[in-house]
């Protein structure tokens, strides 16, 4: 088995100077101080430009330079993305270009030879077949988009072949997948034993796996995680590989036409036609404003012979974060939407030409603050947040245990599972898998599981598949409503 492990790291320009100096004291400096103290291990980062450039300008250009010994000694493969992380498939075609011919450049001027991507990372992971067509067009041979994108999620992608679109036949699909990326990223796996048990079998075949999963996850979000990543990364196996190795070890193709889709999407958001709600839910009057506002700066930028300083100020302000952070399902933040609206409003302000042009800017901006802070006045938030909530929540014991005697007793049976498996860790000293057992039971009993449980019902399947053969089944047609719904993300994001 081989793995493909993708890291992501990103923080908008806007970020605070105080949460970067946090982000690359507990995230960046001890992952790749780390990465360089273990030998064989691969790779592949996506860093968007816009974050290159802050590093070393706010002066963390020791962050740099570990990047590049690391991709100097053969530890680390870049990826290509979007300079200041835009939402791409709802952009137009000269401005996505642009911000990927932008994040090239500015890449290889911190990087120098080093930086040769074969591989595109669509912010988000946001995919549609306008992205996939201009990445092709641009020259590279890869794009890495999340499992879900597959079939719509119905099914999973083999892992012993790459896929194309019949459209690209050069631009192969890499797929990545959710289960082992959201037990890494959930801090479900804690320990090297423990990476392994979770792959068992799929370690002696001959297939690939590949997690994708944001860097700041490690040692930021979750403390102490950044120490268990570089313990797995020192194992020999799944031997690790660059995502351009992969047609050297695999180079079975075959043709499939992927779904839109982001790693965040579910396949209930798909079956809606909603798959980029957080960024653009038709339903959000704050984001018809923030695309309305974003739409008359490209029109008006259209009309104008712009500077390339006044050009990089509307790729700042197409940052995909000021419209996640609108969603209100339960993403909210109103200075992340002020931030956004600002920059839109200063882009505005440069580019209009007479007291109209002005006007329409500034009552775009105003009518984003007005409405984001009424929402907030009103509890409309709130309710947002209680209903996504209660949408995405889905008690294993409501599901199974409150509707019949048949679901009791599938509860009741994997209640007992997972307490045998939490004395016997107990009694092994394996005392951080006794607590992730004994806190999945807790969970379970007091109806506070959103996520976990999948992770957890994962984990018996594959440590005890002999008695889980009865189960599996039952238990399966139980889950099929919680899988459907289900987001690549396994939990809320933190400015």
């Amino acid at each position: 088995m081989y793995w493909v492990n993708f890291l992501h790291i990103y923080q908008p320009l806007s970020q605070s100077n105080e949460i970067l100096k946090r982000v690359v004291n507990e995230s960046y400096r001890p992952l790749f101080k780390g990465f360089l103290t273990i030998p064989g291990i691969k790779i592949n980062l996506n860093i968007n430009a816009g974050l290159t450039e802050n590093l070393w300008k706010k002066g963390y250009e020791d962050v740099i330079k570990m990047i590049k010994t690391l991709a100097k000694d053969g530890k680390l493969e870049f990826t290509e993305s979007s300079r200041y992380h835009a939402f791409l498939p709802l952009l137009p075609k000269e401005e996505i270009v642009r911000q990927i011919k932008g994040n090239y450049r500015i890449n290889k001027r911190y990087f120098g030879k080093l930086y040769k991507p074969k591989c595109f990372f669509p912010p988000e992971m946001a995919y549609s077949k306008k992205i996939s067509k201009l990445v092709s067009q641009l020259g590279y041979s890869f794009i890495i988009i999340d499992e879900v994108c597959f079939n719509a999620g119905e099914n999973s992608p083999l892992t012993d072949r790459l896929y194309f679109e019949e459209e690209n036949k050069n631009l192969k699909i890499i797929f990545r997948e959710r289960r082992l990326s959201n037990c890494l990223m959930s801090a479900i796996i804690r320990t090297k034993k423990e990476f392994q048990e979770v792959l068992k079998e799929d370690l002696k075949q001959e297939k690939y796996i590949c997690t994708g999963i944001d860097g700041e996850t490690f040692g930021h979000h979750r403390p102490g995680l950044e120490k268990t990543l570089l313990k797995i990364l020192s194992l020999k196996k799944p031997k690790q590989i660059f995502i351009s190795e992969l047609p050297k070890y695999f180079p079975k193709e075959e043709k499939i036409s992927p779904v839109s889709a982001t790693w965040a999407s579910s396949r209930e958001d798909i079956e809606k036609r909603v798959q980029f709600y957080s960024w653009k839910d038709p339903k959000n009057k704050v984001h018809k404003l923030q695309w309305g506002f974003t739409r008359y700066i490209l029109k008006l930028a259209k009309k104008r012979k712009i500077s390339l300083k006044l050009k990089e100020k509307i790729d700042q302000a197409l940052a995909s974060d000021y419209f996640f952070w609108a969603s209100g399902e339960p993403w909210w933040s109103l200075e992340m939407i002020e931030k956004g609206a600002w920059a839109l409003f200063e882009v505005s302000k440069l580019l209009s030409k007479n007291k109209a042009e002005f006007e329409k800017g500034k009552n775009y901006y105003l009518r984003i603050l007005a409405t984001a802070f009424q929402w907030q006045r009103a509890g409309k938030i709130e309710e947002k947040t209680r209903k996504y909530k209660e949408a995405v929540r889905i008690p294993f014991k409501e599901r199974s245990f409150e509707i019949s005697k048949e679901g009791k007793k599938i509860y009741e049976d994997v209640i007992s599972l997972i307490k045998k498996k939490m004395v016997l860790s107990a009694r092994k000293k394996n005392y951080e898998r006794a607590i992730l057992w004994r806190d999945a039971i807790w969970k379970l009993e007091t109806k506070n599981d959103i996520y976990d449980l999948l992770h957890i019902v994962d984990l018996l399947r594959i440590e005890i598949p002999e008695k889980f053969k009865k189960l599996d089944p039952k238990l399966n047609e139980l889950m099929a409503e919680y899988r459907k719904i289900k987001s690549g993300q396994p939990e809320l994001r933190k400015i």
